[in-house]
């Protein structure tokens, strides 16, 4: 093989391998970096950072939980190691008192690893054995642990737009961590996929998807503040108290609604969400909300597809700006679908992607 041929079939493959990367087509603000953190991960959904800082994510339709250590700190998994498989549309994760927490579609489990190989102990020790699953709907569980050491369940709704039977639809739900204690913290949550604790002020936000069919601009999705007692709405109203054209009237005079704290245009899908508060990113963006928008079903546009920055000011979210973009074509072609944000001890962004399998990490690099 002549030297020639040999740089044209290096040339080639490079290309072709490249082609198929979709890091190539992603946009980062100037002097941020975007990198491949893992790949070939299946449906890469929620993701958490262990105590020791090794980063763990959900494979839902694996129904795999890997570990992705990073030994040599330089950015890029070393491993992709199975923590536990055999499990039933894994989803949000969250570790808490030396137990990894993982909610399933119908429970919640936990696992150990007292020997620190990456690998579960052994099977999984059922914390809440009966979340609903009837009717079918919005299956993923998303887990969160608050500053009060209880466990916050989101659970979707059985439907698009309907009045539940079972009050922990459509809800965030509270429980001791034995799962044993069980009440309903806030409802008219028609899917909060994404819920995370202020690290500052302890309050409880979420991400909402509205219900599909009412056109390409209706309803607007929606990030709340989640209070205990509360009632965002759903199925009876969408935005800021607008009757969803189902029911044509508010709800009870017995129950008191509250809109959201800002609004995002219709169908972003709106999932994880991250406050930035490390050290990492310039000041400007300290306190910042981050929002994983994974795009539009049901519009006959595509859009969503993205990362966005939501600009907090005195706890207020003041406006939004896209931060990372490309996973979408001016030709409406998909290359990416954004899941998850998690921030690092270090101050990078980890961002998953579930059409890909891949996380990717975002950093900021004035040189």
């Amino acid at each position: 093989m002549t030297n020639y041929l040999m740089r044209y079939i290096i040339l080639i493959s490079f290309v072709v391998a490249n082609a198929k990367s979709p890091i190539n087509h992603l946009n980062v603000p100037t002097d941020f970096e975007i990198s491949i953190f893992g790949q070939d991960l299946g449906k890469a959904r929620f993701m958490a950072f262990s105590p020791g800082g090794v980063l763990f994510i959900s494979s839902i339709r694996r129904g795999i939980i890997y570990a992705l250590p990073d030994r040599n700190i330089d950015g890029v998994a070393d491993d992709r190691i199975v923590f536990a498989e055999g499990m039933d549309r894994p989803h949000g994760l969250a570790f808490f008192n030396e137990y990894l927490y993982v909610g399933e579609e119908g429970r919640v489990v936990r696992f150990q690893d007292d020997d620190g190989d990456f690998v579960a102990d052994g099977p999984p020790e059922i914390v809440v054995p009966n979340l609903p699953t009837e009717g079918g709907g919005h299956f993923t569980r998303t887990i969160v642990f608050g500053s009060d050491s209880m466990m916050y369940v989101s659970i979707g709704s059985s439907c698009n737009v309907c009045e539940e039977k079972d009050t922990r639809r459509a809800a965030v739900v509270r429980y001791t961590p034995d799962g044993k204690e069980e009440t309903i913290f806030a409802s008219g949550l028609r899917n909060s996929v994404g819920i995370t604790f202020h690290p500052e002020t302890g309050k409880l936000w979420g991400t909402d998807n509205g219900r599909d069919w009412l056109g390409d601009h209706l309803p607007l999705e929606e990030i709340n503040i989640i209070q205990k007692g509360k009632h965002y709405g759903w199925p009876y109203v969408y935005g800021k108290n607008e009757p969803d054209p189902k029911y044509g009237q508010l709800a009870p005079n017995n129950i008191l609604l509250v809109p959201p704290v800002f609004e995002l245009p219709a169908h972003l899908a709106p999932l994880g969400l991250s406050f930035y508060f490390g050290n990492q990113f310039p000041r400007e963006y300290h306190g910042d909300l981050f929002v994983a928008c994974h795009g539009s079903w049901n519009s006959s546009v595509k859009v969503g597809y993205k990362v966005i920055r939501i600009r907090i000011e005195n706890g207020v979210p003041i406006g939004m700006d896209d931060f990372l973009t490309g996973f979408l074509t001016c030709k409406e072609k998909v290359l990416g679908r954004p899941v998850d944000i998690v921030v690092a001890p270090d101050g990078a962004m980890f961002v998953s992607d579930d059409y890909t399998g891949s996380i990717y990490r975002v950093v900021y690099s004035l040189e």
